[in-house]
């Protein structure tokens, strides 16, 4: 029974984070704003950050973190919220939202060029991916457990 839980995290993270990904790489396409280099940065990071990691290598970071979300919430609405869909939605939120605050210290300690700390477009840009990334995240573990 668990396993399927963690297979249902595996494909909402999965789905969710490449949706992320392509939705932040097209933002940053069309306005320029640094969004999508700010999602796959790691040069902070002692010892990796330290490696020019080609682009699929950091989406592929990007998209661990994400399995992990999809994991955690998948197993935790299955425990606490099974049947309460609304629930359900609240948490996928409340799961993400964290992630909507990581845009500040990611940019602070970031040493290649990223969106500007207070740049009010690039945040609301960072926080409407990450908005849609938890109505996947949602919507997917809500279609895999059918």
């Amino acid at each position: 029974m668990m396993s399927g839980k963690i297979k249902s995290g595996l494909i909402a993270g999965t789905i969710a984070g490449i949706a992320l990904g392509f939705i932040l790489k097209g933002i940053e396409a069309l306005t320029g704003k640094l969004v999508y280099t700010l999602l796959l940065n790691i040069d902070f990071i002692p010892i990796i950050g330290n490696i020019n990691w080609p682009e699929w290598i950091e989406f592929l970071f990007h998209l661990i973190i994400s399995l992990i979300i999809g994991v955690v919430y998948s197993v935790v609405s299955s425990r606490y919220f099974a049947h309460q869909k609304r629930a359900q939605a609240i948490f996928a939120y409340v799961l993400t939202l964290p992630t909507v605050f990581l845009y500040f210290p990611l940019t602070y300690l970031a040493i290649k060029p990223t969106p500007d700390l207070w740049d009010i477009t690039a945040i609301s840009y960072w926080t409407l991916g990450h908005l849609i990334y938890a109505a996947l995240l949602f919507c997917i573990y809500t279609w895999s457990e059918k």
